[in-house]
């Protein structure tokens, strides 16, 4: 494998997601991860990720004593980087101009790093620092330079030690796949096995360690990744698990059906249990997200744990809990910042009863979704478009009760539809939000003064970054138009176009 120690950048998990596009298996570990737990998972290199801090002040992250002395490769980006360049003595300085965004690297040495790069070409590359490597260590070799900073790449003499002052893990790095894969294959030698096939079969044989007796069930909510996760411990544990599908009265149109229909072919055994009023009372008067998400997250382990006493020997609960799932609710990688709690993350009450079982937990959506095409999964299930556990109620901004749920369901069905039928292909996601405010409207030629809705509509890879979509203008009129028309208490709708960041995809 390849280690990936976090050291607070938000870019983190894009360093993993690339290495693995490389087929490299890859892990993320705080930079506080002991040496020796490191070396005892005998990596093939080790990437020491970007950073806020600047190297040179006082309290910065620092390389545990020895972990450059385990003799494998090690690659630092940006902060990384000057963590090197300190502990072989040069200097790391603020730079006279810090540098935000696109600049073009002359590469300098075209073999380890920029093996199959032109000699003497230019790059582009994507920075984010204010530091400067103001010094090469004695013996190192220069591998790229920019005009804003002449030390833009080196590597140690032995060739073991490497670092690069750009994000090659970010999209903006049209190249910087290439790189991470250079450093991950051709320099660390590690093996390109880590297939969609070889999780599914090394996570079926996980969970039967992880579970050898009693019953899991399972939080089931027609989505892609509870689905998965459903899928992998049916194949695990067989007749030992039950799914709960909860009907918490904050769903879409047509989502309940859709699991008590194309679910059902599984061959699972689905629980539903309607609890929309107990859902929506314990939300009255909430506005806050993240109380929502942990009265929500509270009362979907209560819905759990009633389930579970009618039934012998439950002492497991799954969910489809995804690895963006954790890095924006909990900063258990290193020290970035927490964006969100998401409702099966940090909304779990501490007094839960029922050990979590999460296989999905260190994957990326893509991934997931390979997972279920190599599990056999129906192509409707496995694309269909990512939904929050919390439902309409993070959708709703402002107080959650009955009469706007069912008014933003109407519209969220229409935004749907309209993209349906549009035929555009690569949206990550598109739906409605409903605005806590009132516009004067003309209709029927009455004066009206009724709701917001906000159409949300992105493009992405994985959900950790987006950009909103370019949609067609005929597209936008449909949906406005039919959404004004068909819905009543609506009588403007308005089209977000923001990007992740710094924005994120959901409202709330």
């Amino acid at each position: 494998m390849i280690i990936v120690l976090d050291f607070g950048s938000q870019y983190t998990q894009l360093i993993a997601r690339r290495i693995r596009e490389m087929k490299v298996y890859c892990e993320i570990l705080p930079y506080t991860t002991s040496v020796a737990d490191v070396a005892a998972r005998k990596p093939h290199g080790i990437v020491l990720s970007g950073g806020p801090a600047s190297v040179y002040v006082e309290g910065a992250p620092k390389l545990g004593a020895g972990l450059l002395d385990l003799g494998v490769p090690v690659l630092g980006i940006c902060y990384g980087m000057g963590l090197l360049n300190l502990s072989a003595g040069a200097r790391v300085g603020r730079a006279e101009e810090r540098e935000y965004g696109r600049t073009s690297i002359e590469v300098l040495d075209n073999a380890d790093l920029f093996r199959g790069f032109d000699l003497g070409s230019e790059t582009a590359v994507w920075m984010s620092h204010g530091d400067r490597m103001e010094s090469l260590p004695e013996g190192w070799s220069l591998l790229a330079r920019s005009a804003n900073a002449p030390i833009q790449a080196f590597r140690s003499p032995d060739r073991r030690l490497f670092g690069i002052q750009f994000h090659a893990e970010v999209a903006h790095s049209p190249r910087g796949a290439e790189i991470l894969g250079n450093f991950a294959v051709a320099v660390c030698g590690a093996p390109q096995d880590w297939t969609a096939d070889h999780f599914a079969e090394s996570m079926v044989s996980r969970l039967r360690e992880q579970c050898p007796s009693g019953r899991v069930l399972c939080g089931l909510s027609g989505g892609v990744d509870s689905t998965v996760a459903a899928a992998l411990l049916h194949r695990a544990i067989g007749p030992r698990l039950t799914c709960v599908f909860v009907d918490n009265g904050l769903l879409r149109a047509g989502d309940r059906e859709m699991v008590e229909t194309s679910l059902s072919v599984l061959g699972l055994d689905i629980r539903v249990v309607d609890a929309g009023d107990r859902f929506l009372a314990a939300l009255a008067g909430v506005s806050d997200p993240e109380l929502k998400r942990r009265r929500i997250g509270n009362l979907f382990v209560e819905v759990f744990e009633e389930v579970a006493n009618t039934l012998d020997d439950v002492r497991w609960l799954a969910q489809g809990t995804l690895y963006p799932d954790v890095i924006e609710s909990v900063s258990v990688r290193g020290p970035s910042a927490t964006i969100k709690t998401h409702h099966n993350v940090g909304g779990l009450p501490e007094r839960m009863k029922l050990a979590l079982v999460e296989p999905l937990r260190e994957l990326f959506k893509d991934e997931v979704r390979a997972v279920g095409r190599k599990l056999g999964l129906a192509s409707e299930l496995v694309e269909r478009e990512p939904f929050p556990g919390p439902g309409l109620a993070v959708r709703i901004i402002g107080e959650v009760v009955r009469e706007n749920v069912e008014l933003l369901r109407a519209a969220d069905a229409v935004v749907r539809d309209e993209l349906a039928r549009s035929g555009i292909k690569g949206l990550w996601q598109g739906f409605g939000v409903l605005l806590p405010i009132q516009t004067v409207g003309v209709q029927g030629d009455e004066r009206t003064y009724d709701r917001v809705l906000a159409v949300r509509v992105v493009e992405s890879v994985d959900g950790m970054t987006a950009d909103w979509a370019r949609l067609p203008h005929d597209t936008l009129e449909s949906i406005s138009r039919r959404v004004t028309n068909e819905v009543r208490g609506i009588n403007r709708v308005v089209y977000d176009i923001s990007s992740k960041p710094p924005a994120t995809i959901e409202w709330e």
